[in-house]
């Protein structure tokens, strides 16, 4: 945002603005968040998403619309065809930076995100079947990346390839500025360039308030209520923790920290795979939660009762999930 910023309007880039514009992301961020999860965080994803769309169709309809549709469909077959390769690629005869920054560093930010998202998204999906859950976590982001990276991607090669963009000796300057150096080569570049700080500022602050939910549920027992000041309290603890970071390393510092906290967290998504198996098993024999944790979902190994649907149809046990 600071070099998009100083690239549009000529701002300073410096970490006082940096940390200036931590304290306004934070400070919506903390609006939102009071404003609880239907009046202030779904609005905000929701307007978010409209503007989102509407810079995707901008993009899409003003640029190589025929370049794009079939350099889409070419892109994922290359893809699925270097997908073996690419998941068994661990640099061994020639080694480069891209496995530490690039695989490494995404894997830990990946995995130290899981626990807040997997919690906000149960959070908001509850009475949704496991087939809609996945479906509504996987498959629908995942074509909406794929949307999203094709339309500004192949927008972007073309525009390279035609020598109407410059956009590689941009990258190499400063990859923070390659979005408006793209939106230069569009019509309404002003428009469109505000139109993707916006997005940028929202995006960031939806992402803090679904952890700042999250931390929420967690520090308080399940029979207290969500205080509004416990929720801006957090908030703001990860503004100021943002800024601190940046201010003692720069994104290295933001780096090493989340790389490190991914292993811990891995180790834990595996016990919690676990749980996760043993919690369906026990529903498809018919037990609740409590029962389950009490150790009596599975007799043949805790000796306790016997079940209480040995005869309950599986297909539709199967369907209901």
């Amino acid at each position: 945002m600071n070099s998009g910023l100083n690239y549009l309007v000529g701002a300073p880039t410096s970490p006082l603005v940096q940390v200036g514009l931590i304290a306004v992301i934070t400070g919506i961020a903390a609006t939102s968040v009071a404003l609880g999860l239907d009046k202030g965080v779904r609005r905000l994803s929701q307007v978010n998403i409209v503007l989102a769309m509407l810079l995707l169709a901008f993009v899409g309809l003003v640029g190589p619309t025929v370049f794009i549709a079939e350099g889409m469909v070419q892109s994922v077959g290359d893809y699925l065809s270097a997908l073996p390769w690419l998941a068994f690629w661990t640099e061994t005869y020639k080694e480069t930076d891209w496995q530490r920054q690039w695989t490494l560093f995404y894997w830990a930010w990946t995995i130290s995100w899981a626990p807040y998202v997997g919690l906000f998204i149960a959070r908001i999906s509850r009475g949704r079947t496991i087939r809609e859950f996945v479906g509504g976590v996987l498959f629908a982001p995942t074509a909406f990346t794929l949307v999203w990276f094709g339309i500004f991607g192949l927008s972007a090669i073309q525009g390279e390839m035609s020598g109407q963009l410059s956009l590689a000796d941009q990258v190499q300057q400063d990859p923070s500025v390659a979005i408006f150096a793209f939106l230069e080569g569009f019509p309404l570049t002003s428009v469109a360039s505000a139109l993707s700080v916006v997005i940028i500022v929202i995006f960031f602050t939806t992402s803090s308030d679904s952890a700042s939910l999250v931390i929420d549920l967690l520090t308080r027992r399940d029979d207290q209520p969500s205080l509004v000041r416990q929720r801006i309290f957090w908030a703001v603890a990860q503004g100021g923790i943002a800024a601190t970071l940046l201010l003692a390393g720069g994104l290295d510092a933001l780096q090493n920290v989340i790389t490190a906290l991914g292993l811990p967290f891995c180790i834990l998504l595996v016990f919690m795979g676990i749980a996760l198996l043993r919690a369906l098993r026990a529903d498809y024999r018919g037990f609740s939660v409590d029962e389950l944790v009490q150790g009596r979902a599975f007799p043949e190994v805790e000796g306790s009762a016997t079940p209480k649907q040995e005869t309950a149809d599986v297909s539709e046990t199967i369907a209901r999930h």
